[in-house]
């Protein structure tokens, strides 16, 4: 009697809830090695996924610090580190890095890439024999340019990029002062007497 009683009351309380719940109550419970089995693949594939965006990140981060060093060595007239320099480096040290690095390059780039090389006096004179003290001055053949007269190999053998008769006086001078610093007035073989 005491049965048929619990059959009742479970019967009239399952008509009170509804359908999802007396349906949840009524089903078999996973197996507790299932039930494992299932959140520990949810969890690797979870992992994974989390090492594949952190993988993906730290490649980015790579690719900017690399990137920022060679228009950093570009600049400065250097040579750039190699990427392998970079790839073991933990991510936040990337970061770090290309911030630093950011800003290097934003100074030289302000600075026309020699921001700590002094002008001698010299150079005064030597621009005012090659080009007047033109910065956009270009010899009639097309070949010198700027206010030291600088050929596209010599340009470039200071770090200089483009046209040197279009870069900044500033610039010109400054990428004079490394020529100057490494070779003296021998580029200039008329003015640099």
């Amino acid at each position: 009697m005491l049965r048929h009683k619990q059959v009742l009351a479970t019967g009239a309380v399952m008509l009170f809830l509804p359908a999802s719940v007396a349906f949840a109550a009524n089903r078999p419970a996973a197996s507790p090695p299932a039930a494992a089995a299932a959140s520990a693949v949810d969890l690797a594939a979870r992992n994974a996924g989390a090492l594949e965006r952190a993988g993906v990140r730290h490649e980015r981060a790579v690719r900017r610090v690399v990137r920022l060093a060679r228009a950093r060595a570009h600049l400065g007239g250097t040579s750039a580190p190699h990427r392998a320099t970079y790839a073991g480096w933990s991510t936040p040290r990337l970061h770090d890095q290309a911030a630093h690095l950011g800003r290097l390059v934003r100074n030289l780039r302000r600075t026309g890439g020699a921001p700590g090389v002094a002008i001698p006096a010299a150079l005064i004179a030597i621009a005012a024999c090659e080009s007047g003290g033109n910065p956009q001055a270009v010899d009639a053949s097309g070949t010198y340019r700027g206010l030291f007269q600088f050929d596209s190999g010599t340009w470039a053998s200071v770090g200089g990029h483009g046209d040197p008769a279009a870069a900044p006086a500033a610039e010109q001078y400054r990428r004079a002062a490394l020529l100057y610093a490494r070779s003296g007035a021998a580029p200039w073989p008329v003015c640099g007497r």
